[in-house]
């Protein structure tokens, strides 16, 4: 029986046209939350917001570029406008441009990179904890990292691994400077998870699932579904303690 620890509540999904994004959203709105949804393209938004309505939920679409501040203040304002509060976040746009090394990756590569994954998420939390912390409940904010990071780096992801290992810092430190307006800010770090992301150039599921079961002590990559539940449960009030966590899901890789 699905739980329904958000009902009532707001919840903000970035990157919420497909892969982890997506089925967070899907996620919050099973358990009740309304939903808004953000992104560049506004037809995978459209999608999303579909598939909420057909399982009985509210959802808004906003296209929206991270790395703008306008972009975000405009997601945030129109969360409050149509359902009248924030009450939760999750900042999973992101991207990876990688597959070089360092010396050879172009310098659009590496701007893209800090844009989305980390000013994204700078802009994103300011906007989120100026709303939160003028209401009463305050609000929780889960931000999306990766293994690729603090916890490991790869040889050609050195640029998104950096990234990544900001998302996390800064994570931390914007959870000790905004507990004390009550919101808590955590992370969810995943590792391979099953989306396209994962995949090598070339490589089909059925090759990924094969490399899988000799680089992971728990031989397969994560569903979306694993990811989603640690999100959810960072952003529920059954973590109402947890502040400034890095929470890893990968299968014991990192372990």
């Amino acid at each position: 029986m699905t739980t329904q620890r958000f009902t009532g509540r707001t919840a903000l999904v970035t990157g919420a046209g497909s892969g982890i994004g997506r089925a967070v959203a899907l996620a919050f709105a099973r358990e009740g939350a309304n939903l808004v949804v953000a992104g560049r393209r506004r037809e995978p938004l459209d999608e999303t917001v579909t598939l909420i309505e057909e399982a009985g939920g509210k959802a808004l679409a906003v296209a929206a570029d991270v790395s703008r501040a306008a972009d975000i203040r405009a997601v945030v304002e129109a969360a409050v406008d149509r359902f009248g509060s924030l009450d939760v976040a999750v900042n999973n746009a992101g991207v990876f441009r990688g597959g070089t090394p360092v010396a050879d990756l172009a310098e659009e590569d590496w701007h893209a990179q800090l844009d989305i994954n980390v000013t994204g998420v700078f802009l994103a939390l300011q906007a989120e904890v100026r709303r939160m912390r003028t209401q009463p409940a305050g609000g929780a904010i889960v931000n999306i990292a990766s293994t690729f990071g603090l916890h490991k780096r790869s040889a050609g992801a050195t640029a998104y691994a950096a990234t990544k290992a900001a998302v996390s810092v800064l994570t931390r430190g914007a959870a000790l400077d905004h507990i004390a307006d009550g919101v808590r800010i955590n992370a969810v770090s995943p590792g391979a998870t099953a989306t396209s992301m994962s995949l090598r150039p070339g490589e089909t599921e059925a090759g990924r699932a094969e490399r899988m079961r000799g680089e992971t002590p728990l031989g397969r990559v994560s569903s979306v579904e694993e990811v989603t539940a640690a999100v959810l449960y960072l952003a529920s009030d059954d973590a109402s303690s947890v502040v400034g966590t890095d929470l890893v899901v990968d299968g014991g890789q990192t372990a």
